[in-house]
């Protein structure tokens, strides 16, 4: 019986040792990540990143609005700007808040997505393109996307390569570059390859939801644009997925490094009430929070005794504490 992989004609990359290099590192922070309980961060971090990924993701296609006002934006606030920028955020807030109504193996949901992220910015959002379509860089072609009548079978083989058991990792990557290969629509092409790689990546690891990779591929755009460029002209996505792979490990790493931050008592408690342990003693606090020592655990433990956060059994070394459940 021949299985889906080779009925279904993958799209042209190669494995390198640096992919799987950077695949096997990925795969023991993503290990080392679940072991430290930082794959669920508190609602504050979440809340935080996802500004930094709306930002970031925007700010590459020329958005103006800055962390500050898109946090004003989720809080409901008004916000002095450009009405198309204003609006821009607006529809990244509601498709980044709602990521798990999408599925990513699933054309008419990758239509439904690009629908709300392009609502009120263009005419006819969430259809393919009708026209033939070019990507200028001063006065030489750049790119020319293929012909519009074959964006439908293209995107739908690419939807099929999504079922495919190539790992995730990769595939996100493939498939980031592909679609801004094949140019689906008009407008909306850079915002929605990089939202479908994450939703792509959060179906596996739900904690890429969390991970404003966009903020690394935003501090350094020329790279970006270029090794999409550099693939264009060799024909496959080798050297995209490798870029992207090196993205994944290094905000990973800022993940990983969240216990070197400075964060004041009452966000130290915010967090771990997150992690919803069950029971723990101090030492296992003093395990999450790295730079603080036993006498600042001892007073961060006090204070949460004090705020009604967790409850207390037993003295000395003997103590141990257990999470209160009430609302946040």
């Amino acid at each position: 019986m021949l299985s889906i992989d080779s009925i279904i004609m993958k799209p042209p990359y190669d494995i390198t040792p640096k992919i799987v290099q950077l695949i096997s590192v990925i795969s023991e922070k993503l290990g080392a990540i679940n072991a430290k309980f930082l794959d669920r961060p508190s609602p504050s971090l979440r809340k935080q990143n996802k500004i930094k990924t709306i930002h970031s993701s925007l700010k590459i296609e020329g958005n103006t609005l800055t962390e500050e006002q898109i946090t004003a934006l989720i809080e409901n606030k008004r916000v002095i700007g450009p009405q198309k920028d204003i609006q821009e955020v607006l529809n990244a807030i509601k498709v980044y808040e709602n990521l798990d109504s999408y599925q990513s193996s699933n054309g008419k949901s990758f239509l439904r997505a690009h629908k709300e992220l392009m609502s009120d910015l263009m005419e006819k959002p969430g259809e393919y393109r009708k026209q033939g379509v070019g990507i200028v860089k001063g006065s030489k072609v750049e790119h020319l996307a293929p012909p519009f009548e074959r964006v439908p079978f293209l995107m739908k083989d690419l939807f099929d390569y999504l079922k495919t058991e190539e790992i995730e990792l990769i595939k996100s990557c493939v498939f980031h570059y592909e679609m801004e290969f094949i140019h689906p629509f008009i407008d909306g092409n850079g915002r929605m390859g990089r939202l479908w790689q994450t939703l792509i990546l959060t179906d596996k690891y739900p904690l890429f939801e969390y991970l404003p990779f966009e903020s690394l591929i935003s501090s350094d755009q020329a790279k970006y644009y270029k090794t999409l460029s550099e693939c264009d002209k060799l024909g496959n996505s080798t050297k995209f997925i490798e870029y992207m792979l090196e993205v994944m490990d290094n905000s990973l790493n800022g993940l990983l490094s969240f216990n070197n931050r400075n964060f004041n008592r009452a966000e130290r408690l915010e967090y771990f009430k997150s992690l919803n342990k069950i029971e723990f003693t101090r030492k296992d606090y003093m395990d999450v929070f790295k730079d603080i020592s036993s006498s600042t655990a001892t007073r961060d433990l006090k204070i949460g005794l004090e705020l009604g956060m967790v409850l207390k059994k037993g003295e000395n070394n003997k103590t141990r504490y257990t999470l209160t459940r009430q609302d946040e």
